[in-house]
């Protein structure tokens, strides 16, 4: 606990546009905007641009400190979208939500077009779940507007010759490594581990369990749970059931060093990351 600790208040501070977020004071709450018609959770709810833009500004006033923005949904066995159609769902609300909400925007997309637009929107993060090893244009993107990139570990399938965290580290590393050699501060790249994406149902769970062994490769790091398919199994419940369930992973991430929290239900999270923040981070009677 004393290492996780210490590492926390090593991190640097991530400036995202006029936005400063700073690592180890708290834990930072990343409110989910998927303005998609196939989401495993909530597709179809704010395919509206007015329902987008009213969630999104009711997920802030319930405490969230970063919208993230998805047009395409990435459940298992998803269909690619065309780069089109996908600046067409999140363009509007991201121009929309720029001028009516106080918070850093993040795109969440794997292609650099996409991004470089949202960016030019009002977009200040962008979230890849390739980690820039898809499109291979997404890093000098990322360093050309030098705003901060969730890198998150991805693969095809779930097969790990060796240890599961020996290879994300090597993945992730990778995607480091893309970036530093594109330009990008390694303050600038915050990992992702990927729960839910390459990893079978067990398989999330023992990441869970290890995930402070990311906090050696010296990025800040992000853990989006929420809602997924190894809760609902563990529980039996359907993605809108989840709640506690990610309020349990949240907690377990901020002691294991998590730094942003990427979830549906902003109120109960924040809550409870409160409580944890202050037995890991300090007490603060300001919250």
């Amino acid at each position: 606990m004393r290492n996780i600790l210490l590492n926390m208040h090593r991190k640097s501070p991530i400036k995202a546009g006029k936005y400063t977020i700073n690592l180890g004071e708290r834990t930072y709450i990343m409110g989910i905007l998927n303005v998609t018609p196939d989401s495993f959770s909530d597709g179809g709810d704010f395919v509206d641009i007015e329902a987008a833009v009213f969630h999104a500004k009711q997920m802030v006033e319930e405490g969230a400190d970063i919208i993230d923005i998805g047009g395409e949904s990435t459940r298992p066995g998803f269909l690619e979208l065309g780069e089109e159609e996908e600046l067409k769902r999140v363009i509007p609300v991201i121009e929309r939500l720029a001028k009516e909400i106080d918070v850093p925007i993040s795109i969440d997309t794997y292609k650099a077009a996409v991004a470089e637009k949202a960016i030019q929107a009002g977009a200040v993060i962008v979230n890849d779940i390739w980690g820039m090893q898809k499109d291979p244009n997404m890093a000098q993107i990322a360093a050309k507007h030098q705003v901060p990139i969730i890198l998150m570990h991805n693969q095809l399938g779930t097969e790990y010759s060796n240890d599961i965290m020996e290879e994300m580290c090597i993945l992730l590393r990778h995607s480091i490594d893309l970036g530093l050699q594109a330009g990008i501060k390694l303050e600038n790249m915050i990992l992702d581990p990927g729960i839910g994406f390459g990893k079978t149902a067990e398989q999330n769970v023992i990441v869970m369990s290890r995930l402070g062994e990311l906090n050696d490769l010296g990025c800040a790091m992000l853990l989006g749970t929420s809602r997924k398919s190894f809760i609902g199994k563990i529980l039996d419940l359907v993605p809108k059931e989840r709640v506690e369930g990610t309020v349990a992973t949240t907690v377990m991430g901020i002691i294991q060093g998590v730094d942003i929290v990427r979830v549906h239900d902003v109120k109960e999270n924040l809550r409870a990351a409160k409580v944890t923040d202050a037995a890991v981070r300090g007490w603060n009677s300001n919250g």
